[in-house]
């Protein structure tokens, strides 16, 4: 049998997601043992996400040119997109900053108003990506096959949705284990 391609991925977001799927403790070792890891930002180094992926966990919210650029790519490439977390789903925090109008008003409030000394605006093209105008919830980018909502999500919800896709079925996303949010 083939083992599943996984892949994760951060977004804009504090990485919270990520440090539950370590949660899943001894069971990662199981699960090591049917998947291959193809692309993750926890202990790994590849900087192209690969083709052909099964299932890729997406944290966070799509909020500048890198975040976009890197979720068309995740989606053209993965059969199984699930949206991983509060912020992958609704936007959540770093959607907050919707409120404020857009990314002039944003930069402005945090480097022109908000600063002590030194107020600048931060521009380095190629460092520094450009924001978005608002930042989105990833099915607003590109379609979701799995919604995982949960700030972060509990191992126990992690492992339910990744023991069913390694037995080939769909995981029933139903009940309060499963789509609490927060």
């Amino acid at each position: 049998m083939d083992k599943i391609r996984l892949a994760t991925v951060w977004l804009a977001g504090c990485s919270g997601c990520h440090m539950s799927f370590l949660d899943l403790d001894e069971w990662l070792f199981d699960l090591a043992q049917q998947v291959d890891v193809v692309y993750s930002p926890v202990g790994s180094d590849l900087k192209i996400y690969p083709a052909k992926v099964d299932v890729c966990l997406v944290e966070g919210a799509v909020a500048n040119e890198d975040n976009l650029e890197l979720i068309y790519t995740v989606r053209r490439n993965t059969k199984i997109l699930i949206s991983f977390g509060d912020c992958a789903v609704t936007a959540n925090v770093p959607g907050m900053r919707n409120m404020l109008g857009g990314a002039d008003a944003v930069l402005k409030r945090a480097y022109l108003e908000l600063a002590d000394t030194g107020q600048q605006l931060p521009h380095a093209p190629g460092i520094v990506p450009e924001l978005l105008d608002r930042v989105l919830p990833v099915h607003q980018v590109v379609p979701v096959d799995i919604y995982m909502p949960g700030c972060p999500p509990s191992a126990d919800r992690i492992n339910a949705v990744l023991e069913s896709l390694l037995k080939g079925e769909l995981p029933h996303m139903v009940g309060r284990d499963l789509i609490k949010f927060g």
